[in-house]
């Protein structure tokens, strides 16, 4: 006979497996994202392709994401997750040959593979909130999330130690790391990790039919959720990819943009250690306002100076402030569903999130070389106004509802 906290051990240890599977896909994202442009300026045959293998890690994972929500639902979490892994160590793979053979375009190849381990390793945050009670579900997400901490500071540094093991070809041996980083990821799914069911809050919604996808976008749930995580990540890659440019634009060196990155990428993942505590005690609609002041701030410090403290200030508060509209987004998105909707909101959901981030990263260069840094952070405002009336909205809906329950109990 089953004991009765199984279940909860197996839920703890899997959120500690998906935490550590997070720290190696940071770690093998930070070695790609470090080198690739690079790379590619040395393998193009024309230079102005030389950012296509960059480019194809985000759009593979925004065309992936979609189909990766149905594979999961059909193969489950475990065998799906350890798939996406693969494909890291087939890419690594991949782009080490590429680099040693000085071809292009199977280059490309290995950096869209990463872009599918991008797509799968999305999830992770997702399978861990499935798996919990509502009001454990921030908590879960944060604690998947703060496994890229560390990986955030060791990942460039393993890019730097690595890139020069093969002294012929440059850059070869961090493509080898990547590889590496996925095969760990795979051995740690395949010995640890368990598929679960899925917790619901109550057994009617385990029995429900599905609502079709238009009548679950109209929700105020939804919308909130999709507001912040599509806001957050967009706000995040628009002002981070265009930050050490305009560093440098600003007269500051080349080390000081790579520290301010650094420095973001700390304020990115480090709250993820009290995120889902600060959510259980002053509550969920709280620590998405103060994310959303917290991205407001980072506009607001970073039109007031161009100063380097202003830089790293401004670069922090993004950091924080995504953390915040990411975790709590992805807990109202985990809300927002039943069990046979989940593959479809999911999907949506991340594809959504992705086509933005696509948008940000591709337009933040041109649109910095033609306004500026200032004119940069000021368009993130009605980005950032939107985000806030829908989560307000759904506040209110929450509101209401509570206190329609609270009349009905007298």
């Amino acid at each position: 006979m089953n004991s009765p906290d199984r279940p909860r051990a197996t839920t703890s240890r899997n959120a500690t497996v998906l935490a550590v599977c997070q720290g190696l896909f940071t770690c093998a994202i930070s070695i790609d994202l470090t080198l690739t442009a690079l790379t590619g300026w040395q393998l193009a045959p024309d230079k102005a392709l030389a950012t296509l293998p960059f480019a194809l890690i985000t759009v593979a994972g925004a065309l992936v994401t979609w189909f990766a929500a149905f594979l999961i639902q059909r193969l489950g979490r475990r065998w799906s997750f350890v798939l996406g892994a693969a494909s890291c160590c087939v890419g690594g793979l991949v782009s080490v040959w590429s680099v040693f053979h000085a071809q292009f375009w199977t280059f490309c190849m290995g950096t869209a593979l990463v872009g599918v381990f991008q797509a799968f390793a999305q999830y992770y945050r997702l399978a861990a909130a499935d798996a919990v009670a509502e009001e454990a579900k921030g908590r879960a997400i944060s604690t998947v999330l703060a496994g890229g901490v560390i990986a955030a500071l060791v990942g460039p540094a393993l890019a730097a130690w690595s890139k020069d093991w093969f002294p012929a070809t440059l850059f070869s041996g961090a493509y080898l790391v990547v590889a590496l980083m996925g095969l760990l990821s795979v051995l740690t799914l395949l010995l640890f990790y368990r598929d679960q069911a899925v917790t619901v809050v109550a057994d009617a919604q385990a029995h429900a039919p599905a609502r079709p996808l238009a009548r679950i976008v109209r929700t105020p749930v939804f919308m909130a959720s999709v507001a912040n995580n599509v806001a957050g990540s967009m706000v995040m890659m628009f002002i981070m990819t265009a930050a050490p440019l305009a560093a440098v634009a600003c007269h500051h060196g080349i080390d000081d943009g790579a520290a301010i990155i650094q420095w973001h990428l700390m304020g990115m993942y480090a709250p993820s250690f009290f995120a889902g505590r600060l959510i259980q005690r002053f509550g969920l609609g709280r620590v998405l306002l103060a994310g959303l002041l917290m991205n407001l701030g980072c506009a607001v410090t970073a039109m007031s100076s161009t100063s380097l403290p202003a830089f790293y200030v401004a670069l922090l508060l993004l950091g924080v402030g995504w953390n915040f509209m990411f975790v709590g987004g992805t807990t109202l998105l985990a809300q927002s569903y039943t069990p046979s909707e989940r593959a479809k909101t999911q999907g949506l959901s991340e594809l959504m999130r992705y086509g933005a981030t696509v948008v940000a990263t591709l337009g933040a260069g041109p649109l910095l070389a033609r306004f500026g840094w200032q004119s940069l952070n000021l368009a993130i405002l009605p980005i950032l106004l939107l985000s806030a009336l829908a989560t307000v909205r759904w506040m209110r809906v929450q509101r209401s509802a509570g206190a329609a329950l609270a009349t009905g109990l007298r």
